[in-house]
């Protein structure tokens, strides 16, 4: 098991163990070795480090701490310190130490340190006092930030576009009845929907049938306790607490006072067993807890809103969750691209609480948490990793779906970047598909906040045609994605978060789509979190179009990471390169993995693509050359000869020439060909199946979902120690015309283009692109070129250096590998 996770682009240090399902910090942060995501820098320390209730922070600017701004906590149950101000610029020391609920004070931690950069960007919260304040005394509360539009979003309700769906959702909800189920408990989730759409049309239009049906379901509640199986599952509970939340918030005047003590001590009792038991200390230090951050933080904090001021643990409670938000959110702390690190498809499952959170503390503290990077760059991240239309770049469980709930839910999010923001991203993609009128969850935003979509909702005329998601590891490249029914999209993914939880052992894949259906896509279906299919197909590197090393893929774990080392962009060429050297280290040691494997007699070998393997090295240089043929470059060593797999995954079953590596593939909707020629030193075999390791259950299918089975075709080369592979890919269709590849030694011309690359693998690895129609160059492993008609001399032979116009205008991109930080050890 290697202990060393690395992270590209000043990617933050942290260490993890394997605690329950989810990688838990080891070592505090930040440390000296890493480079701070945003300033200010929360303070974060494990809870093994913890020697006492309480833990006390102290920051300085003076080693010795005796500095005129020095900052001392108070001493707080959970790991986490926001110092809530900007720091100055350079080296910054902090400690910590235990301290007893009688006030007996543990000594000092050792002094660590780490230094605010020129350009770290800044983005301050206001402390939670701050928060505090804002919370208004009277309520409502839930939906504050909404106040002051409620009043003239009722004088116009009727001419609201989506009141027709208003009412009809209202009606629906009415028509539910929970009253003689014997388990009301387990329709929470038809009850939480329901308070959503009875709570909206309440708030518009004031009719005491919404207010006495939300009180009907509540009293359904009420006179049972939850079983603790039912208060295991987070989302149970953190409906829950919604639907008495939010019942009783709205319509506590019609319920008796017994009835109301009820409701809040049932509110705190769940509220507490999950902070006591399962979240102080232990989700600050976290790095995956999807549930929590999906769905149960935004309940919670719901719950103590309402219970604030009666009840004094509601505060404490709140404060660790607002300490919790602004040190760890939006996207775990480490994001800041706008796109998702757990794949787009779950970027769905957290929209409503990154659209909620931010407006009820930025409310209450008169301070826009919408200005954090990652939100500055989500609307390009919405925008481009799920195009309209389109299955989504990929990489991430239900990375195949085309369901409509999380596309609505994304349909509002990029809806209320526009309206926010005005962020044209997310105005043309909300435009384009403008589901969110459907959405019933987020409608009372849109019906009462008072903002209006932006005039226009067209693209950028300077969006880039491809963008580098560098904090996630991800490039997504497009001809023409103003135009979806006619763009061939790139997505290239090598990401710095590993695999496990909803992220895949797909380290240096791609996937590749025209007119938004899968030319080449990774295989599978997400039936099951961990089923024998989850486990050796859909999740396992094998359904995906990267490489295995003598039939060995990538583990689930976070030490299998990748990461985008290198990008540049043109108007007739975008490029990537990316490294999964240290992906292919052996099997899974968290327990969730280890237990999944034992439950279905399964082991984590050789034969299912797990174990030792002799990889050392596993560059990929990936291209795409504007409008229609992509490029891939592959340099792959091992310390012993080793059969290299290169794995392609279609829809359609090949037509392969294996006599000159050609193989190509029709779309079933006739609208697109694939041509790909494959070219290497060594010798490649082929063969290709449409069966499975181990096949989806079929029977599970509740979402409509296809199970023709699409085609893996596998290349094999003949072992050897070191290989270079070369990937010609062109899509024919409309108008756009594959070409014959013509070689003669390692030059090939295809076109108006022409590339020369070594494909010895004994020889340095090099490769040279050149369109003379375009003027466009690209090289790597060559120092001194020529480039309009001028000699130039780059920094290293090494480099990757790209001659090409961006947005009409003349540039020279020179690139070395971006800076890799190590993030510590965990266990």
């Amino acid at each position: 098991m290697k202990n060393i996770l690395l992270l590209c682009l000043c990617m933050v240090g942290i260490g993890w163990t394997a605690c329950a399902n989810n990688p838990l910090r080891t070592s505090p942060y930040p440390l000296e070795a890493n480079d701070v995501f945003i300033n200010p820098a929360s303070l974060l320390v494990p809870p093994s480090m913890r020697e006492g209730d309480l833990l006390q922070f102290n920051l300085s600017k003076d080693r010795r701490f005796r500095g005129n701004d020095d900052i001392l906590s108070e001493p707080v149950p959970w790991g986490v310190f926001n110092p809530h101000r900007v720091l100055d610029e350079g080296k910054w020391y902090w400690r910590f130490r235990s301290v007893d609920k009688d006030g007996t004070e543990h000594p000092w931690s050792k002094t660590y340190s780490f230094t605010i950069k020129p350009g770290t960007p800044q983005f301050a919260t206001p402390q939670f006092s701050d928060f505090l304040a804002g919370i208004p005394e009277e309520g409502p509360r839930i939906y504050c930030f909404l106040r002051e539009g409620l009043e003239e979003a009722r004088r116009t309700v009727r001419s609201h576009p989506e009141f027709s769906n208003m009412i009809e959702d209202g009606r629906r909800a009415l028509a539910m009845s929970f009253t003689t189920d014997t388990v009301p408990y387990k329709h929470v989730f038809e009850m939480s929907e329901s308070c959503d759409m009875l709570n909206t049309a309440y708030q518009m239009l004031g009719r005491k049938i919404y207010a006495d049906k939300m009180v009907q379901n509540l009293r359904c509640l009420l006179p049972e306790n939850p079983t603790d199986e039912f208060l295991a599952n987070d989302f149970n509970a953190g409906e829950l607490v919604y639907v008495l939340a939010c019942t009783y918030e709205t319509c506590g005047d019609l319920l008796a006072p017994a009835e109301r003590r009820r409701t809040e001590e049932l509110i705190l009792e769940v509220i507490s067993r999950y902070y006591h038991e399962r979240l102080v200390g232990q989700t600050e230090n976290r790095f995956f807890d999807e549930h929590i951050w999906q769905f149960t933080v935004r309940r919670f904090v719901q719950g103590c809103l309402v219970t604030y001021g009666k009840y004094p643990e509601a505060k404490e409670y709140l404060q660790y969750f607002y300490e919790l938000w602004t040190s760890r959110a939006p996207a775990t702390g480490f994001n800041r691209d706008g796109a998702w690190q757990n794949g787009a498809n779950y970027f769905s499952a957290n929209a409503v609480s990154l659209m909620y959170l931010p407006k009820l503390f930025g409310y209450a503290t008169g301070t826009d948490f919408l200005q954090h990077p990652w939100y500055r760059n989500a609307g390009k991240g919405v925008a481009c990793t799920w195009l309209p239309g389109s299955l989504s770049s990929g990489f991430g469980d239900g990375h195949e779906k085309m369901n409509e709930k999380p596309l609505r839910i994304r349909s509002a999010f990029a809806d209320f970047l526009a309206r926010e923001l005005g962020d044209p991203y997310a105005a043309w993609y909300s435009d384009k598909s403008p589901l969110y009128r459907n959405e019933f969850e987020t409608r009372l935003y849109r019906m009462a906040c008072g903002k209006k979509r932006p005039s226009s909702c067209t693209l950028p005329q300077d969006a880039p045609k491809a963008v580098w998601f560098k904090d996630c590891g991800e490039m997504v490249a497009n001809s023409d994605w103003d135009n979806p029914e006619k763009n061939v999209s790139l997505s290239f993914h090598s990401s710095p978060f590993g695999s496990g939880n909803h992220t895949h052992s797909n380290q240096n894949a791609f996937n590749l789509h025209y007119g938004g259906e899968a030319v080449f896509h990774a295989a599978g279906h997400y039936m099951n979190f961990s089923d024998p299919h989850n486990l050796l197909s859909y999740r396992n590197t094998r359904a995906h179009n990267t490489v295995l090393v003598d039939g060995i893929g990538q583990p689930f774990t976070p030490d299998a990471y990748g990461y985008i080392v290198r990008m540049c962009n043109g108007d007739h060429l975008s490029y990537a390169l990316g490294d999964a050297s240290e992906a292919y280290c052996g099997v899974s040691d968290i327990r969730l993995w280890r237990e999944a494997f034992e439950k279905y007699r399964l082991e984590q070998s050789p034969e299912n693509g797990f174990g030792k393997n002799p990889l050392t090295k596993y560059r990929r240089h990936i291209f795409l050359l504007y409008p229609n043929i992509v490029v891939i470059y592959d340099e792959l060593e091992a310390s012993e000869a080793a059969r290299w797999d290169w794995l392609l995954h279609s829809p359609v079953k090949f037509e392969i020439d294996e006599a000159s590596a050609a193989f190509s593939t029709d779309a079933r909707s006739g609208k697109f060909r694939s041509f790909t020629r494959l070219f290497s030193g060594a010798d490649v075999h082929f063969a290709q199946t449409d069966r499975y390791a181990a096949p989806p259950n079929e029977y599970a299918g509740q979402r409509g979902e296809d199970f023709t089975p699409s085609w893996t075709l596998t290349a094999s080369l003949t072992p050897v120690r070191k290989a270079r592979v070369l990937a010609v890919i062109q899509i024919e269709a409309d108008g756009m015309k594959a070409v014959d590849v013509k070689r003669v030694g390692n030059r090939f011309k295809f076109g108006s283009w022409t590339l020369e690359a070594e494909l010895d693998g004994n020889r340095r690895p090099a490769l040279y692109i050149e369109n003379k129609d375009k003027r466009v160059t690209f090289f790597y492993g060559k120092r001194n070129v020529v480039l309009d008609g001028i000699v130039r001399r780059f920094q290293s032979d090494d480099a990757s250096v790209l001659s090409d116009t961006e947005n009409g205008c003349r540039k020279i991109y020179e690139m070395m590998d971006c800076k890799v930080e190590r993030m510590g050890e965990w266990k």
